[in-house]
């Protein structure tokens, strides 16, 4: 959970309609639509890549919170599902917390931690987002 700048670059790859290559901090990702949208399903759709990045923000948020109270939190599991309402998005997560000695105070603050992540706070902000020709 850093401030640093993240540089990501996606090419279409001509395998379909909608098949890209992406490289996000050298990381390589091959992203796609689903069958019933037009594409060749081979890899995650755009909003599967947004929620997948919701849950991981979320996991690592409540790892880091109860390691910095050293509670005895053995494991997160982060659940989402996504889906449109009109021109709604809604997304619901559920935060599954394993460890027998966690105090229920505890639970109810990494419940509470989860909608603290970067990501989280980031869809409910307003985000600028700036569009250039190259």
């Amino acid at each position: 959970m850093s401030d640093q700048t993240i540089f990501a670059h996606v090419i279409e790859t001509g395998e379909n309609a909608f098949a890209v290559d992406i490289n996000v901090s050298g990381h390589l990702i091959k992203g796609d639509e689903p069958l019933d949208a037009g594409g060749g399903n081979l890899g995650p759709a755009p909003f599967d890549l947004l929620t997948a990045a919701l849950g991981e923000c979320t996991a690592m948020t409540v790892r880091w919170y109860a390691s910095q109270h050293q509670w005895p939190l053995d494991k997160v599991e982060v659940k989402l599902t996504h889906h449109k309402e009109g021109a709604q998005d809604i997304f619901k997560k559920e935060v599954i917390l394993h460890g027998a000695d966690l105090t229920d105070e505890q639970r109810t603050r990494l419940v509470a931690i989860a909608a603290k992540c970067p990501v989280h706070k980031t869809i409910t902000s307003s985000p600028i987002i700036e569009t250039t020709a190259g």
